[in-house]
């Protein structure tokens, strides 16, 4: 498994989300709460993107390390202001590689994506579903796992003007029925709106007056956190969160 988290809102230090809080994200990468199975921790990987301006694109950082151990981040993450931010640590699929590229965010253009889970019969369980992609797409995949392919599928179809939502239900779907009992939570943001689904793992939201945050665990334990229950999708803008079925 993996833990991931975006926010959209006034803008905060991205310490806050990453380091500050009482169960922020890297003590999610050592201490996670709830793995359901899937590793113990989550030290192959992390990344965080944010957008630095409203109508600009966003800046990526990943690596292959953990996060607990990369020096220079506490202090570009202390004095870095965001709106939007999407940040994920990550636990690797036994037989997928620990490198960068494997770690989310996926982006393109302004779109940001992150996968907590797990394709089930990777890859073979899959493998219709990515021919259907484009030959090109399939070349420079980020990197030959179950979270790559995913993003591969979800920005195909943005690409052919579906609405976020629209996006994430499909191909939940059709790797459901593909792959049953792969874990697909997935977290999608163009800096504007959040959308993400639940499917064999935890996912909570906090809404206050002039933000959201949408994370694998909560934080803190402020009351305002809401559990997003199994097999929903969420879409998520600073003003509104709205709940519904896949």
């Amino acid at each position: 498994m993996c833990r991931h988290l975006a926010y959209l809102g006034a803008p905060i230090a991205l310490s806050a989300l990453l380091f500050d809080a009482p169960h922020a994200l890297v003590k999610q990468s050592w201490a996670p709460n709830d793995m359901r199975g899937g590793g113990t921790i989550n030290a192959d990987g992390f990344g965080a993107a944010w957008f630095p301006a409203q109508d600009g694109p966003p800046v990526r950082y990943r690596s292959a390390m953990p996060m607990w151990s990369d020096a220079a981040l506490p202090g570009l993450a202390g004095v870095t202001l965001s709106g939007a931010v999407l940040a994920a640590v990550r636990s690797a699929t036994v037989g997928m590689p620990v490198v960068e590229t494997a770690a989310a965010p996926f982006q393109e253009g302004r779109w940001l994506f992150s996968h907590n889970g797990v394709v089930r019969g990777w890859p073979d369980s899959v493998a219709k579903l990515a021919g259907r992609l484009p030959t090109t797409d399939l070349l420079t995949l980020d990197a030959p796992t179950d979270s790559a392919l995913l993003w591969a599928l979800i920005r195909d179809r943005l690409r052919a003007g579906d609405e976020p939502a629209e996006a994430l239900r499909a191909v939940v779907t059709e790797v459901d029925t593909a792959a049953p009992g792969s874990r697909l939570n997935l977290l999608l943001t163009d800096g504007d709106r959040i959308a993400a689904t639940t499917l064999g793992h935890a996912l909570s939201v906090k809404k206050n007056a002039t933000s959201v945050l949408v994370s694998s665990e909560p934080l803190d334990d402020d009351p305002a956190w809401q559990a997003v229950p199994d097999r929903s999708l969420l879409i998520a803008t600073p003003t509104d969160v709205t709940l519904g079925g896949l």
